[in-house]
């Protein structure tokens, strides 16, 4: 089956929510990457509250993830990710009124609680749609997803130059129409009465030891993808030199991007064939780990110094290759990831499982970023084996955690479970 054959075959509803994905990031990224500048410059207002306004957004979305995919399963996926558009183009909508801080602040929530709202629900609404053909869809998800990231800060660039507000409004009518179109145009799921209370479920996701196990073993998958703007975009600055620091970095996200889309659905395909996700899912975490050792490798050898084309391409392609096994390593890993997710909660509680995976996969993405920002201030900067250390221990400290998991017989197999969730037990093996 050719790839294009592939996506036609997986549902119409699935395939307007990977549109959808595609747009929301595009409208995202052509906003966000610039809002930091924007409050800076235009606002006047300092670092310290330009950092409060950023953190105050991801708090509002990674802090209330599992109250949006309890909504998910309670009051149906589609009215959530209908609802969560509508309030992410109110957001921008302020950010494009501005003028203030209680704005902006109030904008910073908005969008922040929308993502907390829509990202479980995309995910439980794929995940019910596609059935035994979940990690396929999932790996078309992360394509358009990452197609989005590429041409949001593209677009942005362009429009910033006519000024922030005009990029803030586009951005208002790209979620504005995303939440008609899914008005009109995504299937209503009835939702069956859950017979429980909402502590009930609360009480059955967070009593699931086998879940949590699976949870804390695979949290550092996103806390590692995110080091690409952290660790890996000082790398590439470094590397490069300050005037040609941001070409490297724009390298870096290019190459990223690339590399996921060109390989995500391949990948996936052939891993796909395999019953056993386990040992899969422990190779992606490792080629994640490994993803980290380039760049201190290189700088403890001689690279050249000059500032021509060639000498700043040499310098910069270890952290490119890192970015390419990074890639490699979540086209492997993260659809099977969310394919096994409502292997775990049956499919009454589907959005709260991913709430909660996704909750404590930003908690500790919070805490990995901290600590390595305080490794490369305290431990020789961005280029030493400090900082790539602490983030290829997690990686293959996770790979090792998934493995032992799977030997156990913890994991689920790739059929879909119709039984509620249960406490820790083996699982009937992986098929």
């Amino acid at each position: 089956m050719s790839a294009l054959m592939e996506l036609r075959s997986l549902p119409r509803s699935v395939r307007l929510l990977l549109a959808n994905q595609c747009l929301g990031n595009i409208g995202f990224f052509m906003l966000v990457p610039f809002l930091a500048d924007y409050l800076r410059t235009d606002l006047a207002l300092s670092v310290t509250v330009v950092g409060i306004v950023l953190g105050v957004r991801n708090l509002s979305q990674q802090g209330l993830f599992l109250v949006g995919g309890s909504a998910a399963d309670r009051l149906g996926a589609r009215g959530v990710i209908i609802v969560g558009a509508g309030i992410r183009a109110i957001g921008f909508v302020l950010f494009a009124i501005g003028g203030s801080l209680p704005v902006v602040l109030a904008g910073s929530v908005l969008t922040g609680f929308a993502g907390a709202l829509f990202n479980p629900a995309v995910r439980a609404y794929i995940a019910r749609d596609s059935e035994d053909r979940a990690a396929q869809a999932f790996a078309w998800f992360n394509v358009f997803g990452n197609a989005g990231c590429a041409l949001g800060p593209v677009i942005g660039t362009v429009l910033v130059g006519v000024g922030f507000r005009i990029t803030a409004l586009t951005a208002a009518a790209v979620f504005a129409g995303l939440t008609v179109a899914q008005l009109l145009l995504l299937p209503n799921r009835p939702v069956p009465p859950s017979g429980t209370t909402l502590r009930a479920d609360f009480t059955t996701v967070f009593t699931d030891r086998r879940f949590w196990a699976f949870s804390l073993a695979l949290a550092g998958l996103f806390a590692l993808q995110s080091q690409l703007y952290l660790l890996f975009t000082l790398q590439a600055r470094d590397l490069a030199g300050a005037a040609a620091g941001p070409a490297a970095v724009a390298a870096l996200f290019v190459v990223e991007t690339v590399a996921v889309v060109v390989l995500q659905v391949p990948v996936t395909r052939v891993l796909g064939r395999r019953g056993e996700r386990g040992p899969m899912i422990a190779a992606g975490m490792a080629l994640l780990g490994a993803a980290f050792l380039p760049v201190p490798l290189a700088a403890a050898g001689d690279l050249p110094t000059g500032t021509g084309v060639t000498d700043v391409a040499v310098r910069i392609a270890p952290v490119l290759l890192g970015a390419v096994v990074l890639a490699l390593g979540v086209t492997v890993a993260q659809p099977f990831v969310n394919e096994a997710i409502p292997r775990f909660s049956g499919t009454a509680l589907t959005g709260t499982y991913y709430g909660a995976f996704y909750l404590a996969s930003g908690l500790l993405t919070l805490v990995v970023g901290a600590l390595v920002g305080a490794v490369v201030d305290h431990g020789g900067g961005p280029l030493g084996w400090p900082p790539a250390l602490v983030c290829a221990a997690l990686g293959f400290g996770s790979a090792a955690a998934v493995l032992a998991l799977h030997r156990a017989r913890l994991l689920p197999g790739p059929e879909v479970s119709t039984s509620p969730a249960q406490p820790l037990r083996p699982a009937k093996g992986n098929r």
